[in-house]
This record gives C-alpha cells, structure tokens and sequence, in this order.
C-alpha cells in the first residue's frame, strides 16, 4: 500500500523529492501517512477533495483481497 500511495502523489506533485510516506500497521488496521510540500497540498487534495477521495477509493480497493482497513492520513 505504501509504495502505492508513494507512485500516485510522486505524479501528482511538482516537488517529488518532498514526498513522504509512512505505513503504521496496528492490528487489522493500517494507517498511511502521507507529507508533501505546503505548495504541492492544494494538487494532492483536488477541488473539493475529490482527489484525495480518489486516492482513498484506490488504496481501500487495493486492499480489500487482505482484509484490511486502510486509512490514508494527508499532511
């Protein structure tokens, strides 16, 4: 999941270098956390969130063959 996350915003962003991501596994749950540059924020959220929303959509479909819940955490 993690290297997931890490594909989609490095295409996302203007800064790639920046991008950092982190992966908590506790239980059956794992916890994405995902840093950018503060100008590359507004291009990782979208309008309205709906790219962030997608991210999530993309990442919860990609884990659904395990069992997981996946949270993905922008900052």
């Amino acid at each position: 999941m993690k290297e997931l996350v890490e594909i989609i915003a490095k295409s996302l962003v203007d800064c790639p270098d920046e991008v950092v991501v982190n992966e908590t596994v506790e239980g059956d749950t794992i916890t994405i956390e995902l840093k950018v540059a503060q100008d590359d924020m507004g291009k990782v959220i979208g309008r309205q969130g709906r790219i962030a929303k997608s991210i999530r959509t993309v990442v919860k479909a990609a884990a659904s063959k395990g069992d997981k819940k996946v949270i993905v955490d922008i900052k």
